[in-house]
């Protein structure tokens, strides 16, 4: 007889044999005991937790020969045959490849017609959440009232995805994960019964990678014991498991507690060359910090699942302050987001070690607290004097810019440094602004008009865009949540020329989302929209409020020339640039 993968071996076959999920068993133990047997069920909970099983166990209880009763006899023809896959009226569906209408419609045309083996027909749809929405509305009526002889059972990890008409037509029963002690207990039985010899620390690790699923356990479990052959031990697992043994972390936590970043690299290089993943290895050591917290923090409550020598631990913990494993562990956490999307996860790993070498080093020293503050301080100081500088001397170039117009007459030329690159034309009369986007440290200066923005501010096209910001926000929040993070501040205000119109009431939202990268996504975002190129202009909200009298102006001083009105000259440009720059209450003009 060919070999049978252990945890098809221990399929629970009664609810007795069920683990961790008491709430359910004693719920539909009653039903049966009491005859109230719902016409559907929901099961939903992580992987490896009963769900199928127990719907199996719950079709055998309800048909068994001695029955309906709370536990299957798994003797009489009916029992043996559900758990053999024989009876045709117990019908296990897998939604993953069955997820069409045509075979929802399959079961609604068959539902009518009696058992003809057992007292009920009994359908397990598994990953219902995996059915079309056309096959989920076929699957409504019939749900909603089966034949008396029907009961539906919908197992799912993902019950999110369900409509809410087909979780509300259903009773709903949430599996929970199996808790570490329950899971190392049945991994123990099973251990014996199979004639594994096994270390108890080594079935607490197993139990812990498992993530509270009993059915990744125990194919943990027959792996392990296949590698390590005579006995389990904790190396073999961890080995097998592609984790960290305790005198790797060890040396990792030396090196650190000492600052020493060049020991740092040959341990991170051994590593891999064993074969370790380095997410799989930062995650570990962020657990290994945790579990030293935890020691010296709460000693009476430490959870020994990876803590296997209690004194070397504890040795460990006196080398470190609370404060320097918060910090520890809060780094750490920051690479493991980053080093899951990394295109080299080893350099990541070797950064985040050498940065918690330098912390450490740095609060190790002398006066270490103080030297940290006074360093902060004064590298706050420094940003800000950079800033002051560099606001001074883009003023000192205004200055010598407006100098250079009045004695010329004329708009300056462009391209003579940061400041002297804004386009001459920010004065031209029917009101502009600035789009500023950053891309490699300068700053990309674009100038729109806004005059036919504000005709079309209340046409059609601009109230579609309103109606639709919503959706597209959620668009750009899939594509990238920090894009949609700034852009969010934003609201469209007008649309024209196949380009909307976004205000901003900050100026930093503004100018993140007008970089190249981000304002690429947003206009691909805005082309699946509406089918067609669309691009992005933005604004602020105050320069947006003051277009409408900026606008009316010029027609003003038309309506008057046309009309005869008064004779005056019209003034030089180099004078308008004045006037936009600095406002007209601090420009005066001499004729002398």
């Amino acid at each position: 007889m060919s070999h049978i993968a252990l945890y098809r071996a221990w399929r629970p076959q009664t609810f007795g044999d069920m683990v961790g999920q008491q709430h359910i068993i004693q719920t539909l133990q009653n039903a049966i005991r009491e005859q109230r047997i719902s016409h559907a069920y929901l099961f939903n909970g992580p992987r490896g937790t009963g769900k199928t099983s127990a719907a199996k166990i719950m079709a055998k209880a309800i048909n068994c020969e001695s029955g309906p009763a709370p536990e299957p006899c798994n003797a009489c023809a009916a029992c043996q045959g559900i758990t053999a896959g024989s009876i045709m009226d117990v019908i296990e569906i897998d939604a993953a490849s069955n997820r069409g209408i045509d075979e929802i419609r399959d079961i609604r045309d068959k539902v009518r017609y009696a058992p003809s083996e057992v007292r009920y027909k009994v359908y397990i749809i598994d990953e219902v959440h995996m059915l079309t929405s056309e096959a989920f509305n076929a699957l409504l009526k019939t749900l909603e009232e089966p034949p008396g002889h029907v009961i539906f059972i919908l197992a799912t990890t993902e019950p999110h995805k369900l409509p809410a008409t087909i979780i509300s037509r259903c009773q709903r029963f949430d599996f929970r994960q199996v808790s570490l002690p329950e899971q190392t207990a049945r991994l123990t039985q099973i251990a014996v019964q199979e004639g594994i010899q096994a270390d108890e620390d080594s079935l607490a690790y197993i139990a812990r990678l498992s993530e509270g699923g009993m059915r990744d356990a125990i194919s943990l479990l027959e792996q392990v014991a296949a590698f390590a052959g005579e006995r389990v031990t904790l190396s073999a697992a961890v080995d097998v498991t592609g984790g960290l043994a305790a005198e790797q972390f060890t040396q990792l936590a030396e090196a650190v507690q000492a600052g020493n970043a060049g020991a740092i690299l040959p341990l991170v290089e051994g590593l891999m060359q064993a074969g370790k993943s380095p997410d799989k290895c930062l995650e570990n050591l962020i657990y290994y910090f945790r579990d030293l917290l935890v020691l010296k923090l709460a000693p009476d409550r430490a959870s020994t699942e990876r803590i296997v020598d209690q004194e070397r631990y504890r040795a460990m913990v006196d080398a470190f302050s609370a404060e320097q494993l918060f910090r520890m562990i809060d780094t750490l956490n920051k690479y493991q987001s980053e080093i899951r999307i990394a295109s080299l996860p080893q350099t990541i790993f070797e950064v985040a070690l050498m940065k918690v070498c330098a912390l450490q080093a740095a609060s190790n020293g002398p006066g270490a607290s103080a030297e940290a503050g006074a360093n902060a301080d004064s590298a706050g100081e420094g940003r800000s004097s950079e800033e002051v500088a560099r606001l001074q001397e883009r003023i000192a170039l205004l200055e010598r810019k407006l100098e250079e117009v009045m004695r010329s007459g004329a708009a300056a030329a462009p391209g003579s440094g940061a400041a002297s690159s804004e386009p001459s034309n920010r004065g031209a009369r029917g009101g502009g602004f600035r789009g500023t986007g950053s891309g490699s440290g300068s700053a990309v200066r674009t100038t729109v008009k806004l005059e036919p923005f504000r005709a079309a501010a209340e046409s059609q096209a601009t109230g579609q865009i309103r109606m639709k910001w919503g959706e597209i926000l959620q668009r750009v929040k899939e594509a990238r949540i920090t894009v949609h993070a700034w852009l969010v501040d934003g609201e469209p205000v007008s649309a024209a020329e196949n380009t909307i119109l976004v205000a901003f009431k900050n100026t930093m939202h503004r100018e993140t989302t007008e970089r190249p990268a981000n304002r690429e996504l947003i206009e691909r975002v805005f082309h699946e929209m509406f089918g067609r190129p669309v691009k992005l202009a933005t604004v602020m909200q105050k320069e947006w409020q003051a277009a409408e009298p900026a606008a009316a102006e010029p027609l003003v001083m038309q309506h008057e020339e046309g009309n005869g009105g008064p004779d005056k000259a019209r003034q030089p440009e180099w004078v308008e640039e004045a006037v936009k720059l600095f406002g007209e209450e601090l420009v005066v003009i001499d004729d002398n």
